[in-house]
């Protein structure tokens, strides 16, 4: 197949001007598109637009000067070929439904975000597809190791670009770099979102171990039972083992449960001090998908009879049946019997050998810095 040809200053538009949103809309300045963001309060777009700065969200982060910003939906989606959305999740619906009359007939529509809908459990390339009157092959996701101020600061880093269309995925991945940023593709889009979404809730309880005071042996039983639930999950629900393996599981693992700039783990760390969720919402300034995700993923999972201890134990704490510091000792089984470190080890050892030849890919195309094959 031959690679997609995009069109020198590319016309596209960012919803949503948090910190991830800005973020995403400088990558795509840099990289040389026309990008126009929507800010839906007016006196931020003025600051995006005038000052090329966002104070509340990125603040010291000078912005391109290409970068353009509005509170109009109708001017941010004027002749946009692709249409980045980065708002939080539970508000995608309304956001999508105020767009739609203004969305160009050939638009790609690209997710940014990570998470569930609350009341559908539908991921939220689900979300736009049952919203907007567009196929599937016109809608893809991003996801992977992407902390938006790392970024921001043009700290190098990689993603994925995931659609049921290889050819979209091509064409979204050519717009979506910049010298400090390298986008993958794969067409593996259900465990490129439930990666993005389950990690949030791995990182929750990376965050509140820590809040405890416990070290690092407890935090990275975690992180490998964690990417085992992760993909015991996705891989139910239909997705590839091996992109949990990839970018948008492993490493955005990785990256959300280590990093203090996580909103996830400053969530589950002030859960671990002490704090009611009541108050950590008060304290956090930006949406904390993990928290509003807790819920629907473990629907999903009941749904299909995938067992999620972790998960669960991280419900209960937000729940306040459950002292933050009883969560960890008995974090990876209620039996008492031997187990296979797997649960699919319990029925048979398939994936195993799929498992580890990924995660030798993923940190080769990291070390290469994505020479070779661009698929992810």
């Amino acid at each position: 197949m031959a690679k997609p040809v995009v069109a020198p200053r590319t016309r596209v538009a960012v919803l949503g001007a948090g910190s991830w949103g800005t973020t995403f809309a400088k990558i795509l300045a840099d990289g040389g598109a026309d990008v126009m963001i929507w800010a839906r309060r007016p006196e931020l777009a003025r600051e995006i637009q005038e000052a090329k700065r966002n104070s509340d969200y990125l603040p010291g982060i000078n912005l391109p000067l290409s970068l353009r910003s509005t509170a109009r939906l109708e001017l941010a989606l004027l002749g946009a070929e692709q249409v980045f959305v980065a708002v939080p999740s539970q508000s995608l619906r309304a956001t999508l439904t105020a767009a739609e009359p203004y969305l160009g007939s050939e638009a790609i529509v690209v997710s940014l975000m990570k998470g569930v809908e609350k009341g559908t459990d539908l991921r939220m390339s689900e979300v736009i597809a049952q919203t907007l009157p567009i196929p599937d092959e016109r809608i893809a996701v991003v996801s992977g190791p992407n902390l938006a101020l790392e970024i921001a600061k043009q700290q190098p880093t990689a993603a994925v670009v995931s659609s049921t269309s290889l050819e979209t995925a091509q064409r979204v991945a050519v717009l979506s770099r910049a010298p400090y940023f390298r986008t993958f593709v794969n067409t593996d889009v259900i465990g490129t979102e439930f990666g993005g979404v389950l990690k949030n809730l791995i990182a929750v309880a990376i965050g509140i171990v820590d809040g405890v005071g416990y070290g690092e042996n407890t935090k990275a039983s975690i992180i490998t039972r964690g990417l085992a639930e992760m993909t015991d999950f996705a891989v139910a629900h239909g997705a590839q083992v091996e992109t949990l393996s990839g970018l948008a599981g492993l490493g955005d693992l990785i990256a959300t449960c280590q990093s203090p700039l996580s909103r996830n783990n400053t969530a589950g760390r002030l859960l671990g001090q002490g704090f009611t969720l009541t108050d950590v919402v008060k304290q956090m300034n930006q949406t904390t998908e993990g928290l509003a995700s807790v819920a629907p993923v473990l629907e999903l999972a009941k749904a299909k009879g995938v067992e999620m201890p972790i998960v669960e134990q991280v419900r209960q704490v937000l729940d306040g049946t459950l002292k933050p510091r009883d969560m960890a000792p008995h974090l990876t089984t209620d039996s008492d019997e031997p187990q296979g470190e797997r649960s699919l080890d319990d029925r048979s050892n398939q994936g195993g050998a799929a498992v580890w030849r990924s995660i030798k890919r993923a940190f080769d195309q990291l070390r290469d810095g994505g020479r070779g094959s661009l698929r992810d």
